[in-house]
């Protein structure tokens, strides 16, 4: 009896302990209709997140990024970096030498796993970026599949080439994918498989995606959505190669045309008026369960064209505010709510500081509003946009958007100046910020600083 109480014991102990070992995994539903509308993007850049640069350092950082109303986590990537002909004494994140492998600068793939489940715990998707126009010159298909690549009159593997001028990129660090080999493609697709089986990824988000054929999307799609249906973020818009039709395999797609607006905008080179037009024309090209991304910064903004500051000024949080009231997926970049006032290098490690201020409480404000007022929901689920006539319509944007009864209104003064406006909008409606009442009414002439904007709820 005594050695059956002895076993039972060391059993339970056994069990006790291997459980505190073993990670409890919450399994996220699959992402759906309703998770885009109110959805948050927000991009991270492993390597320069932390001072560590490490999954593990990230995943500590997860609850912060959360609460910024975040549901849909971007990896930039996540897989070694070719050291041949490599820029800088880490490299491009973007010359890849093995799509099925872990870069060994953030961890292993135990703590890759370990990042997705905490990721998953806390209510965010997670996508990872792709890479499929080219690889790193140390890519296991230079020497065993060199028919994987385009190559020039000599017979040699290329790095990309610039169809408008027949000339290089630049990017010297990657060799250009040859989609006419039907061999690759079958190789690319089962890379991009690999990752949604091993890790439970949730999509991803493709690299020039514009750069590759649209059949091999129709192609690879399918199959993703035979394992959990998937949100896939192409790089491109209806400008770039392919137009509106490429847009058709993508949940979403940036909005270029927008963004270097609102920089425009800021910069005193456009006006509100520009603005207004491209919505009501480029905008509404779209299917309605398309989404453009709304942003302010990025992985290619901050690097080569400039930190928020720079690029945007005193309009900072003005633009911030408009990206999550209008139509679209806000989307966030790696240290843009502590107020990143640098260039993150791009080819080596880097960091930034973490003080909440008055950036990460605004987002953190219109994050919750995003995610919680139907009037701002967007795709198939999106609240109505109704345009608002001002007195000053070169000064002044104005718009409500509303469905089932929640209405949501968004006035600023898109200049630099100090204005006097007065428009046809009545009602009486609360400040987002403390809650006071605000009336709105013709017989009123409202006056703004430079910048200013309102967010009103009913």
């Amino acid at each position: 009896m005594k050695k059956i109480i002895i076993i039972c014991f060391s059993l339970t102990l056994f069990f006790c302990q291997k459980s505190k070992n073993l990670e409890v995994v919450k399994k996220l539903g699959s992402i759906t209709t309703s998770d885009l509308a109110k959805g948050v993007l927000y991009e991270v850049n492993i390597r320069q997140f932390t001072r560590e640069g490490t999954f593990n350092a990230l995943a500590k950082e997860l609850p912060k990024i959360k609460d910024l109303g975040v549901n849909i986590l971007w990896l930039m990537p996540t897989y070694p970096i070719s050291t041949t002909k490599s820029k800088g004494p880490l490299g491009s994140y973007y010359a890849v030498s093995d799509y099925k492998g872990v870069n060994p600068e953030y961890g292993t793939l135990k703590d890759l796993k370990h990042l997705v489940n905490k990721a998953h715990q806390l209510g965010m998707f997670v996508i990872f970026d792709w890479v499929p126009g080219h690889t790193g010159w140390d890519h296991i298909w230079i020497k065993e599949h060199p028919e994987f690549y385009l190559k020039n009159a000599l017979g040699e593997i290329i790095d990309p080439i610039d169809p408008r001028t027949g000339e290089s990129f630049g990017w010297t660090d990657v060799a250009d994918l040859n989609y006419d080999n039907f061999s690759m493609r079958k190789a690319m697709k089962e890379a991009m498989l690999y990752w949604i089986k091993e890790v439970d990824i949730d999509g991803y988000r493709i690299d020039q995606a514009y750069a590759v054929p649209m059949d091999f999307y129709e192609e690879v799609l399918p199959e993703m959505k035979k394992l959990k249906p998937v949100f896939i973020l192409g790089e491109t818009d209806a400008n770039h190669p392919g137009g509106m039709k490429h847009l058709k395999n993508f949940n979403a797609s940036y909005d270029f045309p927008g963004h270097h607006l609102t920089k425009d905008i800021a910069q005193g080179q456009k006006s509100v008026v520009d603005y207004r037009n491209h919505r009501e024309d480029f905008i509404l090209q779209h299917q309605p369960e398309h989404l453009l991304l709304n942003f302010v910064s990025s992985h290619d903004e901050n690097a080569w064209a400039g930190t928020v500051d720079e690029l945007y000024g005193e309009a900072a949080h003005t633009m911030m505010a408009l990206n999550y009231l209008s139509p679209g997926l806000p989307f966030l970049y790696s240290g843009v709510e502590y107020d990143l006032n640098k260039r993150l290098l791009f080819f080596e490690k880097d960091s930034f500081p973490k003080a909440k201020g008055e950036t990460y409480n605004l987002l953190k404000k219109i994050g919750k509003l995003k995610n919680t007022r139907p009037a701002l929901h967007s795709g198939r689920e999106a609240g109505k946009y109704t345009s608002i006539k001002t007195s000053l319509l070169d000064k002044v944007l104005a718009f409500e958007r509303s469905k089932e009864g929640d209405t949501i209104v968004f006035i600023g003064n898109m200049s630099g100046e100090h204005i006097g406006f007065r428009s046809p909008y009545n009602g009486i409606l609360k400040r987002y910020e403390d809650e006071k009442f605000k009336r709105l009414s013709y017989s009123y002439e409202y006056r703004m600083k430079p910048w200013e904007f309102w967010i009103l709820k009913n």
